[in-house]
């Protein structure tokens, strides 16, 4: 499978300078994956919304060179910063069968975060899907013949091996990405986009206000929490557990059913958590007030009856998930009762894209 995305270029490339740029939004997943095997290869299916302005934009410059070494240097927000060079260059070293040019080019990455660096929002999968497109944008100018559709699936595929979560964005709308007997065209390689056919309209103009309880860097890093994983006791259950619940899911984002998309969606955050807890070691990566903060909106939605729901990621923020319906009340919540809750008091309005 993976030969499909071998480079139809010839070895014996005339390389000159340039430059592209390509711009990749982060996604939060509804359906969370947590652990992995090698080459990023899911234990299970996810599915994540991508966001739309929650998003990095890179570029991407090249110019021939002398040796057989990979060249990267990194420019982050105007600042060198080559702390970030090894993680490329371990992406080059998995890519590097798949892009025929990387040790004939030297390359500077200049990339920007529309959203604080470590603020919990996925600048990985942005990142990297950004990046991805951005060596596809080459491949095409040194002549590779794809078609959207076959440029879209080689820029998953490649980022996937960048960052697993990377490979969803580089769709918008609502990503699958994990090979299962319930999606046509599902795989472990790359992820596939759901149809507009499939998915309520409701859903097409969803909400997510990201809360800041926590700015800093994580105590145990995602890598760190995939690889806990491996030996857990509870890990095939989970496996189990996750792609059932997408199956549900794929019935619900069909129907509409908020109420039914909510549970489903903050039982899926709390077991993500669950399992970090259960880990050995075990660790937490949730703070106080992100535990007040959930409180707080289980006893906003039972008072007002409001479709107001969260998701977490492997860390302590929060995704407040809700319809555009119910956007005027929800936000002035947010603003009046939620905000407390937050770093600094910072939190991030976002919405989904489609």
């Amino acid at each position: 499978m993976e030969n499909q995305f071998v480079s139809p270029l010839s070895d014996n490339l005339i390389l000159t300078a340039g430059s592209v740029q390509s711009q990749s939004p982060s996604n939060i997943a509804l359906i969370k994956y947590w652990g992995k095997r090698d080459q990023q290869i899911p234990t299970n299916s996810s599915i994540s919304f991508t966001l739309t302005n929650s998003y990095t934009e890179t570029e991407l410059k090249y110019e021939p060179k002398f040796g057989n070494d990979f060249d990267v240097k990194v420019f982050l927000e105007g600042e060198y910063t080559q702390s970030f060079a090894p993680k490329i260059l371990k992406f080059f070293e998995r890519i590097e069968a798949y892009v025929p040019f990387l040790r004939a080019l030297s390359f500077e990455v200049h990339t920007h975060n529309s959203f604080p660096h470590s603020s919990g929002i996925a600048s990985s999968a942005s990142g990297m899907s950004a990046l991805a497109n951005c060596l596809i944008k080459i491949e095409r100018e040194l002549g590779a013949q794809y078609s959207e559709k076959e440029a879209h699936r080689k820029a998953s595929f490649l980022a996937r091996l960048g960052s697993g979560s990377a490979c969803r964005s580089t769709y918008k709308g609502l990503v699958e990405w994990g090979k299962n007997d319930f999606m046509i065209g599902s795989s472990d390689l790359y992820a596939i986009r759901l149809d507009d056919n499939q998915i309520h309209e409701v859903f097409k103009t969803f909400r997510d206000t990201i809360l800041l309880i926590h700015e800093g860097q994580k105590s145990v890093s995602s890598t760190v929490g995939h690889n806990l994983m491996n030996n857990h006791p509870y890990a095939e259950k989970r496996f189990e557990v996750a792609n059932d619940n997408l199956k549900k899911l794929l019935s619900i984002l069909k129907s509409g059913d908020l109420k039914a998309f909510g549970e489903l969606v903050e039982h899926e955050a709390l077991t993500l958590h669950a399992m970090m807890m259960t880990s050995q070691p075990a660790f937490i990566l949730m703070k106080p007030n992100t535990v007040a903060a959930i409180e707080k909106l289980w006893q906003y939605r039972k008072e007002t009856g409001k479709h107001l729901y969260f998701t977490l990621d492997a860390g302590a923020n929060i995704h407040l998930l809700y319809p555009e319906q119910d956007a005027a009340a929800i936000e002035e919540f947010i603003e009046n009762e939620l905000k407390q809750y937050c770093e600094k008091g910072n939190y991030i309005k976002d919405k989904v894209s489609f």
